[in-house]
């Protein structure tokens, strides 16, 4: 048992649009929204000006626009989001050893293995508040915390008081904050757990902790349905898993609804390439086999893998292998979680390894289909909206929009006042994407020098 509600969950609110809006001075209060731009694009995530018109996350921006029709619509810079997501997990390990990412934008804590003595409700309040103000001042974003005895109950809190909220949970009064919640606030409850739920007449986690367990094993399976039997009662015995030195790196997520729409797996696969990529890149680590993981909708598992003939660090590569894994797979009846993990880890990577990747065969039963080469950096044929410029005569900027040849920059960026609107021909040679390294740089350079830290 826990001497308090010593378990954080910290939640940084609409991040990538947060982001997007302190490097984009002209965007400070509008509506932004991140994800893909093109026609089948899928919106990753929405600013606060843009939720309120009612725009949401995997969302596709063809519904996006339509409610939103003014907002700014830009394609996501993870550099820039890994850079600042970094500040904030090194701030949470100032509070304990124990913290575990769970994406960019979230991460657990266990305040009970750092040095805060006091753990009691005042004392935790205490210090999540002083984790939010320092987060603030160091990044520029605002973050949500949620503190309580167990991870499940301290992310539910997390998401009661968005944005810039936080919500402590004194120790014995889990079942009473739980119990007038819709049953979607619960891990694993997607659509269609909820209206099987909702067949059987159990809307809120209240009316599910009233069923017997055995009922909700009969409904939902055995793993599935104690698993709920015990969140809906405010029961989670799960620690916070901190990263550790492993064999393989990898990154999944559970959604909460099947996903169907290629283009809405294709951006999903995206981010979590993303994620492993900076996981060995931050690491200092490569490695030679790269897995697709795909739960179906009806709950059966696959695994999917390609060893290369060398290790790499490369984001193209294990993208493009991915992309092949996932095209050699059947999704057609809905995914329901997605994962990517490389494994045979090194200390180095070989570097051509891009062209070598197609012609490896596929491990495990997997026969992917060829991919088409990836365009990027000054090789990109467009300039996407919101990617990071530099114009040899007007500086630094980003892509407000372009078509017929003509590119429209707005030159600005964090720190800067709202600057001018230039259109430029899409060929100008003095005209070039600023390399990720240093738009990762600048997001953190920026905030930290305002911090004065």
């Amino acid at each position: 048992m826990r001497s308090g509600p010593s378990v954080l969950h910290v939640d940084l609110d609409a991040f990538y649009a947060s982001v997007e809006q302190l490097d984009k001075p002209s965007l400070a209060g509008r509506a932004v929204v991140v994800g893909g731009t093109g026609p089948r694009g899928v919106v990753a995530t929405a600013s606060y000006e843009a939720r309120r018109h009612g725009v949401r996350s995997a969302m596709s921006g063809a519904e996006a626009r339509a409610r939103a029709p003014h907002a700014a619509f830009l394609a996501p810079r993870f550099a820039a989001y890994a850079a600042v997501s970094g500040v904030v997990m090194r701030v949470l390990r100032e509070l304990s050893p124990l913290v575990e990412p769970l994406s960019l934008d979230e991460a657990f804590v266990d305040l009970a293995a750092g040095p805060l003595g006091d753990l009691d409700e005042d004392g935790v309040r205490a210090a999540a508040h002083a984790v939010k103000e320092r987060v603030h001042a160091l990044t520029g974003v605002r973050a949500s915390v949620g503190a309580a005895g167990t991870k499940l109950l301290a992310k539910v809190a997390s998401d009661l008081d968005k944005p810039d909220g936080l919500v402590v949970v004194p120790l014995g009064t889990e079942a009473a904050l739980l119990a007038p919640l819709p049953v979607t606030r619960l891990w694993g409850v997607g659509p269609a757990t909820a209206e099987r739920l909702r067949r059987a007449g159990v809307h809120t986690v209240g009316e599910l902790a009233q069923v017997p367990e055995a009922e909700l094993v009969g409904l939902l399976g055995q793993a599935h349905g104690t698993a709920l039997s015990r969140h809906a009662r405010g029961l989670d015995e799960r620690s916070v898993e901190p990263e550790r030195e492993a064999k393989s790196v990898s990154a999944e997520d559970t959604f909460p609804r099947d996903l169907v729409e290629p283009a809405l797996l294709a951006h999903e696969l995206e981010r979590l390439v993303v994620r492993v990529v900076d996981r060995l890149r931050r690491d200092g680590q490569t490695g030679r086999t790269v897995t697709l993981k795909v739960r179906r909708h009806d709950f059966s598992t696959l695994t999917r893998s390609v060893t290369l003939p060398g290790p790499t660090d490369d984001r193209r590569t294990v993208g493009r292998v991915a992309r092949d894994l996932l095209a050699g797979t059947d999704v057609s009846g809905g995914v329901r979680l997605l994962g990517v993990g490389v494994s045979g880890l090194a200390d180095w990577a070989q570097a051509d390894l891009f062209d070598a990747a197609a012609e490896e065969p596929a491990a495990a039963g997997a026969d992917p289909a060829p991919a088409a080469p990836v365009a990027t950096g000054p090789e990109r044929p467009d300039w996407s909206p919101g990617l990071d410029v530099v114009h040899d005569e007007h500086g630094r900027g980003w892509v407000w929009g372009g078509g017929l040849g003509r590119v429209t920059v707005r030159f600005e960026h964090r720190g800067t006042a709202p600057g001018p609107v230039r259109t430029l021909r899409a060929d100008d040679p003095a005209l070039h994407p600023l390399p990720a390294a240093e738009v990762a740089a600048t997001a953190v350079r920026a905030p930290l020098a305002a911090a004065g830290a």
